[in-house]
C-alpha cells in the first residue's frame, strides 16, 4: 500500500514539475509552403519567419531536411523571447514530378522539434 502512495505522489508531483517548465514556442505563419509549378532544374527557396512566444531564449540546435534535394538554412543564434527567427528551406528541382518534403528543427520548444514542409511540382524542361 506505501508504494502505490508512493508511486501516486511520485506522479502527481512530476506532473506539477512538467506543467512549470519553461519552453521556447515557435509561432509560424504557416508551417507549410507550396511552390505550385517550378521549372526544372532551377532550385527555389522558401524563408519560414516566427516569432518565439515562450518565455525563455529558443535555440535550434538542428535543422534537417528529409532528403538531400533540400539545403536548409536557420537563425544560429539564439532567440530571445518576442523575438524573431527564420528558417530557409532550398529545394533543388532536378527531377520532375510533384514532390512534398519535410524539415525538421530540433530546438527547446516541449516537442524538442518542429516539423515544417514544402510541396510543388516541378516541370520537365522542354526536349530540344
Amino acid at each position: 500500500m506505501k508504494n502505490l502512495l508512493f508511486l501516486a505522489f511520485l506522479l502527481v508531483g512530476s506532473a506539477g514539475w512538467a506543467q512549470q517548465a519553461d519552453f521556447a514556442v515557435a509561432e509560424f505563419e504557416s508551417q507549410t509552403h507550396d511552390f505550385g509549378k517550378i521549372k526544372q532544374g532551377v532550385p527555389v527557396t522558401h524563408e519560414f519567419t516566427f516569432v518565439n512566444r515562450g518565455k525563455v531564449p529558443m535555440i535550434i540546435t538542428n535543422v534537417q531536411a528529409s532528403c538531400g534535394c533540400t539545403t536548409p538554412d536557420w537563425s544560429r543564434q539564439p532567440i530571445e523571447p518576442g523575438g524573431q527567427g527564420f528558417v530557409k528551406a532550398t529545394y533543388n528541382a532536378g527531377s520532375a514530378g510533384a514532390f512534398n518534403k519535410s524539415v525538421t528543427i530540433t530546438t527547446n520548444t516541449e516537442t524538442g522539434f518542429v516539423q515544417l514542409m514544402i510541396k510543388g511540382e516541378v516541370l520537365s524542361e522542354p526536349q530540344r
